[in-house]
């Protein structure tokens, strides 16, 4: 306890200097600690998110016996694209028997009442074509315990009972799990794992910077009170206790600066992500983790860095030529690069991995293993690479340089870190990018939409092909056929079109003619196989809205064969019913109604309203728009926007508090040069290389590093796309502006002034 007062006394009386080297560290640790509460909210917003999702989602109570509970309310969810974001209505057939209201309502809605979100209520004022969509007069705003986010769009409908053709019993409100997170478990790994290497990894580089502020300076000091009879524990006491001082005055800071960046941000949102200001409170946890990790982490840099003044002080005293840095910093490089480089093999052979757990495990590990490789291995590269240069040039300014890299090749690379890493983690962003662009790719020309012909009535089957932007339409039903061996039920899908209507659907048609049953083989499938045997009878169930019946279908020996649309497979029939082969006014009882449409976003929203128009409760599939995974995708772009961010401030953070400080310390050694001799113009130039040299080293390094990473993480992904060119030059680009930055930054360490006083001092 007496040293750790000790090191309090000496932080708060040595000197303006010495105060400032502080403010420093608590500057550097509060932006440390900010970031990392953000990363760690992250979680904490999802679940929050996920339980309000639950706690509206509608259920029937069961019984013993595991029956629906008997009730006369009835439900009805349907979820629509509006653009690329979910639109949920739930239509509510209110009973004779009590039903609690879900969260966010004080009452269901009755017949002919609406309650929306609130941004829905600003959508539905601007878009008037959505109106159809909600039938009834908007009676009140869901509050926010029955909103995800505040940009939801949601909405209950009151409509009677007989207007629900499709629909379940409703008792209560509320389920254990939501119907579908926020973000899945297996996308929130890809989050977690880019955070880790984005900003986790140089947040710990960060922090351990802030931590060994005038490391030399602290250095001579500490050996001053080692040879003045102070144990060697006490020593290590005494400086640990400053730097946990700045660390617990930061950590505050920091938790103070994220809860008021978390009300302000909340409310403006995120492209693609908002949040209510209660979901980012901080936790326990989280403030346990920032107000303890990081003066622990302050405590074990500050330990570890007053090792030297407190085993040899006479040395650090006489300013002794340190040791070399060992290379067992090369370690933790190579398993790293022996994982992914082995993946990338594995890819180049057309042996991508399938084992996604084993692949889950590796892939953080060896990203973490590679950035702590950079970061180790710098120093090693730093002074080979500054001892060949300096034996084989004969320029003044870079033999200065590289001796000075060769003594001391932490110093320079302290400044240079901070980038380096930052390179390397935009090479991880652009992996998961080009990964989420896979999955959301959708480059075919037409869009399809399924329509269930359960609960659709005759009117409603022939407005809709006539919906705006529907270019083509063919109706499919299931026929089925039993066998008399087993007792097996099979069925295929018959395509009830003219030979006109099939041409406006496919890409290519074969030889057509009306009035004849054909068999269906699409020509970019080559299992003919599959095809249904002939001579085999199914029967079609039919209806008219009053009678059924069913027709026999005779499967024909004749092939008509197509191209179906890539992607969509807006055919995916057995065989072609003319719909003359049709009683007049029947049509198939089980099956759908497939529409085409111009894929551009414009018609999709259109044909979807039209739809709507038609009767709001009709259930559509659209092809290819999974709304909840464009939605799941926008959110992780953002996240990894804002990791993004968060990186870029550590990194520059990092390479400001480091390059701020390498100009205090290397004051003294300028001034001996200039009193030397030495030109500005030729001081101005080693520093310059100092830092540039290096630097440049440790790019190349991080960007070789980087796409390595990035495309194993690509092979492992199961994606289609291992490598990517088209990233390098951004890559290339970011680290030619980071060596500018660098060679700019250390120009101010040359002054005008030359003050001897500074030697006098040593």
């Amino acid at each position: 306890m007496r040293e750790l007062l000790l090191g309090l006394r000496l932080l708060m009386g040595s000197g303006r200097g010495n105060r400032a080297r502080f403010v420093l560290m608590t500057l550097g640790s509060a932006v440390g600690v900010a970031c990392l509460a953000a990363v760690l909210a992250i979680p904490g917003i999802l679940a929050a998110q996920d339980a309000r999702m639950a706690a509206r989602e509608p259920t029937c109570g069961r019984d013993a016996q595991g029956r629906c509970l008997r009730t006369d309310a009835a439900v009805l969810t349907l979820l629509d694209p509006l653009g690329s974001r979910p639109m949920t209505r739930v239509f509510i057939a209110r009973g004779t028997q009590h039903v609690p209201p879900p969260p966010g309502l004080h009452a269901l809605p009755r017949p002919g009442e609406l309650f929306v979100s609130p941004r829905l209520h600003d959508v539905l004022r601007t878009e008037r074509g959505l109106s159809a969509l909600f039938p009834g007069k908007e009676a009140g705003i869901i509050g926010p315990r029955g909103l995800a986010h505040p940009d939801e769009l949601y909405a209950y409908v009151g409509v009677p009972r007989g207007k629900l053709k499709q629909f379940h019993a409703l008792t209560s409100f509320g389920e254990p799990y939501p119907p579908s997170p926020t973000v899945e478990d297996g996308t929130l790994d890809i989050v977690r794992f880019t955070l880790a290497g984005v900003v986790l990894l140089p947040l710990a580089v960060f922090l351990s910077v802030c931590a060994r502020l005038s490391a030399a300076a602290r250095t001579r000091r500490l050996a001053a009170l080692r040879l003045l009879g102070l144990s060697t524990k006490g020593v290590q006491r005494v400086n640990a206790g400053e730097t946990v001082a700045s660390a617990v005055l930061g950590a505050v800071l920091g938790l103070a600066a994220y809860e008021l960046i978390n009300q302000l941000v909340s409310r403006v949102g995120l492209p693609g992500f908002k949040w209510y200001p209660g979901d980012g409170t901080l936790t326990l946890p989280t403030v346990l983790i920032c107000g303890l990790g990081c003066p622990a982490l302050a405590w074990f840099v500050g330990r570890g860095s007053a090792r030297k003044a407190a085993n040899n002080p006479l040395a650090v005293r006489r300013t002794a030529v340190p040791k070399p840095p060992s290379k067992w910093g090369l370690l933790p490089l190579v398993p790293g690069l022996g994982i992914v480089i082995g993946y990338c093999v594995a890819g180049a052979m057309g042996h991508a991995p399938h084992d996604t757990r084993v692949s889950s495990v590796l892939m953080p590990v060896s990203v973490v293993l590679l950035g702590a490789g950079l970061v180790l291995t710098l120093p090693v590269l730093s002074r080979a690479l500054a001892r060949r240069v300096a034996q084989g040039t004969g320029s003044l300014s870079m033999g200065l340089a590289m001796r000075r890299n060769e003594v001391e090749p932490g110093g320079a690379l302290r400044v240079a870190t901070g980038l380096v890493l930052l390179v390397y983690a935009a090479s991880l962003v652009q992996g998961v990018l080009i990964e989420l662009d896979q999955v959301t790719k959708h480059e075919s020309p037409v869009q399809m939409y399924g329509v269930p012909l359960e609960g659709v009535t005759g009117k409603q089957l022939q407005a809709l092909p006539h919906v705006e932007g529907v270019r083509a339409h063919v109706l499919k039903g299931r026929a089925e056929a039993k066998s008399e061996l087993d007792g097996y039920t099979s069925d295929i899908t018959a395509l009830v079109a003219t030979c006109g209507q099939m041409r406006a659907v496919v890409r290519q048609l074969g030889t057509c003619e009306d009035g004849r049953m054909l068999r269906l083989f699409d020509s970019d499938d080559a299992d003919v196989e599959a095809l249904p045997e002939p001579g085999r009878v199914y029967s079609l169930a039919l209806h008219n809205g009053k009678d059924h019946r069913a027709v026999a279908l005779k499967v024909p020996k004749e092939v008509l064969r197509y191209r179906d649309q890539a992607e969509i497979g807006a055919i995916s029939a057995a065989v072609v019913v003319p719909p003359s082969l049709l009683p007049a006014g029947y049509r198939p009882q089980f099956g759908e109604l497939t529409l085409l449409s111009r894929s551009d976003p414009g018609t999709v929203r259109g044909v979807l309203d039209g739809i709507g128009a038609v009767d709001p409760t009709i259930e559509v599939l659209p092809a290819g728009i999974n709304v909840e995974a464009l939605q799941q995708i926008s959110i992780v772009k953002t996240l990894l926007a804002v990791g993004m961010v968060l990186g870029l401030v550590i990194g520059v953070a990092a390479y400001l508090v480091a390059a701020a400080d390498r100009a205090v310390e290397r004051r003294a050694q300028v001034t001996a040069l200039a009193l030397l001799g030495a030109r500005p113009r030729t001081l101005r130039a080693v520093q310059v290389a100092q830092v540039v040299l290096p630097l440049a080293v440790g790019l190349l390094l991080a960007v070789v590093t980087g796409k390595a990473a990035e495309s194993s993480y690509l092979v492992t992904g199961g994606g289609s796309v291992f490598w990517d060119g088209e990233g390098v030059p951004l890559l290339l680009a970011s680290a030619v502006g980071a060596v500018v930055v660098a060679a700019l930054g250390a120009l101010p360490l040359i002054g005008r002034r030359i003050d001897p006083e500074l030697i006098r001092r040593d």
